[in-house]
């Protein structure tokens, strides 16, 4: 396993899943495909069922309808031990009484693998992991951060089809946890190994996969690449989920012009394109409004609408307005600069919308 990639990779197929806890819905209908190789995210709020899915991708419970494939093989009524799938679990649940070496040996010698062997496989995850000389340690002498390598080492040391992560950075402070998702994703990317993260911190998942699914109520939302699910939000949960957003509720009206959005307060935007006309929400990110100021913030038509400032906050980075615009609140990020002059609260402004940056959203 030493600087190999582990060849005993599998895809995972998600099918017509439903679960439920008695008479409560928790999973409904999830049909998902996640290819070899992959890092693939399930996110979404506390109470979404990301991590019942994973439970249920390892064994730890039986759909009530659908099934669930690893490679070719129907996995939905095998027993965990039989699935060839690692788990991470949150805690790490690392026995306390055993050494590095010991806690990582456990599955090998569950599975009566021979001594000699599991000497070498032991030697070769921790290696992989970056703790080839803490073996001895016991897990109380040790970080959070060499903890969690312990825990994945104990799982890459079975060589499993499927990685399995369930939040494995919530328990480290906010600079380790930067630290250990670049070391995860490294890690996946030397192995090969198809992994699947779940998470509901929205960076972690952008950071690291390759493609997300973004999950709310049992269901899922959208599945794509982290930069498509953020510029491209198929509803108004991904667009305000996934990131800061503005959403502003209206309706497309067929002018002489083209289409118009409008809404409450006198907000009116010419949009691109030949959009049906009726009830829709238009969502964009703060970054793609920009503001003048003084005598240039008289309202215009197309894209440009009249503001007074609301609520300034220093980010470090940017500058974040809160504009009143009519009867909305709209927040534009500002570069921050040195010496630049911020705008003051109750100033006049206009807000400039790229309408190429705009998302329409139905029902």
């Amino acid at each position: 396993m030493n600087n190999k990639k582990i060849p005993a990779t599998a895809g995972v197929s998600i099918e017509h899943v439903d679960f439920r806890y008695g008479s409560t819905p928790i999973l409904a209908d999830v049909s998902l495909e996640i290819r070899r190789g992959e890092f693939f995210a399930f996110l979404g709020p506390s109470g979404s069922g990301k991590t019942t899915l994973l439970r249920l991708v390892a064994g730890f419970g039986t759909p009530n309808a659908g099934r669930i494939r690893v490679g070719d093989r129907d996995i939905t009524h095998v027993p965990p031990w039989q699935r060839n799938v690692g788990m991470v679990f949150q805690s790490y649940a690392l026995w306390p009484h055993m050494t590095v070496a010991e806690n990582v040996a456990f599955g090998l010698e569950q599975r009566r693998i021979a001594r000699a062997e599991i000497g070498k496989r032991v030697q070769d995850a921790l290696d992989l992991v970056g703790l080839g000389g803490l073996a001895q340690r016991r897990p109380a002498q040790l970080s959070g951060g060499q903890q969690q390598r312990v825990a994945l080492a104990r799982t890459l040391v079975i060589e499993p089809e499927v990685l399995l992560l369930d939040e494995p950075l919530s328990n480290l402070d906010a600079n380790l946890r930067v630290e250990m998702r670049a070391e995860l994703l490294a890690l996946q990317r030397k192995t090969g190994l198809t992994t699947i993260y779940v998470t509901h911190d929205q960076e972690e998942a952008n950071a690291t996969s390759d493609r997300i699914a973004v999950l709310d109520q049992g269901r899922i939302q959208q599945i794509g690449r982290p930069v498509d699910l953020y510029d491209r939000p198929a509803n108004r949960f991904v667009a305000t989920f996934l990131g800061v957003a503005n959403v502003i509720d209206g309706a497309i009206t067929a002018e002489p012009g083209g289409a118009v959005f409008r809404a409450a307060g006198d907000v009116a935007i010419v949009l691109d394109g030949a959009p049906a006309a009726g009830p829709a929400s238009i969502a964009f990110r703060p970054q793609s409004v920009a503001l003048q100021r003084g005598a240039a913030a008289a309202a215009a038509a197309g894209s440009r609408l009249a503001g007074t400032v609301a609520v300034r906050e220093f980010l470090g980075a940017i500058m974040r307005y809160t504009v009143k615009v009519g009867d909305n609140r709209v927040l534009i990020d500002e570069p921050h600069q040195r010496d630049h002059v911020p705008a003051e609260i109750g100033a006049v402004v206009a807000v400039h919308l790229d309408v190429g940056q705009i998302t329409l959203l139905r029902g």
